[in-house]
């Protein structure tokens, strides 16, 4: 059964105000290795680790530079996608080793039992989501071409349905029913996973289980807690992702505490 960590929202170099003045992006890094060291330290495998996006807080060289160092790692595949905090030139030349380009970074990765299609949501210089003219034709190309015996999940950053969420959901991904149709030709999609919203969900779109990441650097509270805000006290959150042979997908999330 493939199992898949799953976690997004690190935002590398995010600067936090306290009393002492800006932490300089230490606590991003920090909190981005805890849960990192947590999934090397796993006893038992897993298959890969997924991080659908803001990886970067401000799309510098250094934060990916940084991402490049804090990601790497010595028992498990990592595999990534874009978010709207994220500069596709510098994502590709700091943390793919890529000339930098302007245009959607999309890739596709063939794990044993599993098909992974990592697809870039974000729109340069605006906080809403869309899945692209080149990147839907890529991911509908795509999804002909591999086994169809295989499962296939589809990952990106911006979620495609409101979550209940004000501070998300204005600025969830666009354009969704062109992004439903692709998905329901291709039978072998079995899940689709995505970040952004600081906070774990579980719902559906397109017929599929849609399993939204918590937030590696922040929490996103929701209107019943008492207010809608960004609570940075909550320990990062990583999800995992368990498909079993009926190709049911089944989500544990773990607390990670330093």
């Amino acid at each position: 059964m493939p199992v898949i960590a799953h976690l997004s929202d690190i935002h590398l170099g995010q600067v936090r105000p306290g009393p002492d003045g800006p932490d300089g992006g230490e606590r991003a890094e920090a909190r981005a290795r805890q849960v990192m060291a947590y999934l090397e330290g796993l006893p038992g495998p897993i298959d890969a680790v997924l991080v659908t996006g803001d990886i970067a807080d401000h799309g510098a060289p250094e934060e990916y530079a940084a991402a490049a160092r804090i990601l790497a790692s010595d028992r498990w595949e990592v595999l990534t996608c874009p978010g709207n905090h994220d500069v596709r030139e510098a994502y590709r030349s700091g943390l793919l080793g890529e000339e930098p380009a302007p245009g959607p970074v999309n890739r596709l990765h063939e794990l044993p039992g599993l098909t992974v299609l990592m697809c870039d949501s974000s729109i340069p210089g605006r906080d809403e989501g869309r899945l692209d003219e080149e990147t839907l034709a890529w991911l509908d190309t795509t999804l002909s071409h591999v086994r169809r015996d295989v499962p296939a999940v589809v990952a990106f950053h911006h979620p495609p349905v409101e979550l209940h969420a004000p501070l998300v959901d204005a600025i969830r991904l666009q354009d969704t029913p062109r992004l439903a149709a692709v998905l329901r030709c291709h039978p072998q999609v079995v899940a689709v996973l995505c970040g952004h919203a600081h906070t774990p969900a579980a719902t559906r779109f397109a017929g599929l289980p849609l399993a939204v990441a918590p937030g590696v650097v922040s929490t996103v509270t929701l209107p019943f807690e008492g207010g809608e805000g960004i609570v940075f006290d909550h320990p990062p959150m990583v999800a995992f992702h368990i498909l079993d042979d009926r190709r049911r997908l089944t989500t544990h999330h773990r607390i990670v505490l330093s």
